[in-house]
């Protein structure tokens, strides 16, 4: 038996009206996914526990059986652990993303006008935060260069419970009642405008009519990770294919192999089709598992762009789902696959929230029908199925029973 999880990052939404009063899901032609709800079981599941941020780190964790009750030690030391960073105990590492400021006056009265700069290219991240630790870096705070926008700074015997807020969170809000409380950080973040504002990257940008990355912004802190090895916790090999540090970093930390995908880019402009010949490589060659992440949804409701969104989600049926079950259907694999979003990143909001999500769980060894023609928010909220551990599904899919997520 071969086990998928399809994870569409921030996927579930509310009907739009520029929909006709029908969500991305249900908008989207995803014949492969439907075909799956015809056979298969529909539900809803809470991912984000009662009292933590409904991040794409905590939900995600849960998705691939963590409870984040128990091990989450903040976003960016999963990151971290991503890009190379060896952290000790003592260390505190922060996610550092550039982002565009916009308005006149005092730092404090700016306003987020984009958490990503305008999806800035590495190689002019790469300038940015390199001039950032030139002028910024002491013996206690280090910077280290990520992709895009997304990068990450290390305080040795750094504080935590800073309680510090996502940049995608307040996208055209003013950024005066979310700055930290922490004086240092703070200063960091002052300091980092004025360093970036006339750098040279971004006369470059200003003159293609591009968001200029004027400032940092520290969020997301955290402590070195623990988590249990997936092959100890569960008894399979696994892989996770994904374009985003984070959930590369969790899979690392849970000893998963992680693939590399040519062009996987986080976006819409994603390599779908080498992710999903990635993930039936991975399982023809031996693997148990394939956790598949993609980000493009989650991007798109940030954003606010709707037909993205929905484009997102027929890719991921088009060019991932049905070539991916094909292919295993012609090397006579058995296989279970969970297709579920982490959170919702409602188009009207841009912002992730934590409302329970839709999942589907199919075997193509139990094959029963439904009664359900599509994978919607509503037809799983119809069902009347709940999974209020969202880290009970991975043991759902995998056939061992449940025991709540304690042990791992």
């Amino acid at each position: 038996m071969k086990y998928i999880v399809m994870l569409g990052d921030g996927m579930a939404d509310y009907p739009l009206e520029a929909l006709g009063g029908r969500t991305p899901l249900e908008a989207a032609e995803k014949p492969n996914i439907d075909g799956l709800a015809q056979y298969g079981e529909l539900g809803m599941v809470k991912t984000v526990p009662n009292g933590m941020k409904p991040g794409s780190d905590v939900a995600n964790l849960a998705a691939m059986g963590y409870d984040p009750a128990s091990c989450y030690t903040g976003r960016s030391p999963l990151e971290a652990v991503s890009i190379g960073i060896n952290m000790s105990d003592t260390d505190v590492a922060f996610r550092c993303n550039l982002v565009t400021l916009s308005g006149e006056g005092p730092y404090e009265d700016k306003v987020m006008a984009d958490y990503s700069a305008g999806e800035i290219t590495t190689a002019e991240a790469s300038e940015l935060i390199q001039a950032i630790a030139q002028e910024l870096s002491t013996d206690e705070l280090v910077f280290y260069p990520g992709i895009s926008y997304r990068h990450c700074m290390i305080w040795h015997k750094g504080p935590v419970g800073l309680d510090l807020t996502p940049p995608h969170d307040i996208s055209d809000r003013r950024i005066t009642q979310y700055l930290p409380g922490n004086e240092m950080i703070l200063d960091l973040m002052c300091r980092s405008f004025h360093v970036l504002d006339r750098h040279p990257v971004n006369e470059a940008r200003r003159a293609k009519g591009l968001n200029p990355a004027n400032s940092i912004w520290l969020w997301g802190e955290g402590t070195r990770p623990g988590v249990t090895g997936f092959e100890k916790a569960y008894g399979v090999k696994a892989s996770v294919i994904s374009a985003v540090d984070l959930i590369k970093g969790i899979g690392i930390c849970a000893g998963m192999k992680v693939i590399e995908v040519e062009g996987a880019t986080g976006n819409l402009d994603t390599n779908f089709k080498g992710k999903g010949q990635a993930a039936l490589e991975t399982l023809l060659e031996g693997q148990d598992l394939v956790y598949i992440h993609v980000e493009a949804p989650d991007e798109c409701g940030h954003h606010g762009d709707v037909e993205g969104k929905v484009r997102a989600i027929e890719r991921i049926d088009q060019d991932i789902v049905g070539p991916l079950l094909d292919g295993l259907a012609k090397a006579g694999e058995e296989y279970s696959i969970l297709v579920m979003p982490d959170h919702p990143t409602p188009l009207s909001l841009k912002t992730h929230i934590a409302d329970p999500v839709p999942y589907l769980l199919y075997r193509s060894t139990d094959r029963q029908a439904s009664g359900i023609n599509s994978y919607t928010e509503a037809a799983a909220a119809g069902t009347g199925r709940y999974e209020e551990h969202g880290c009970s599904l991975m043991r759902r899919l995998l056939g061992i029973p449940l025991q709540g997520c304690q042990d791992v």
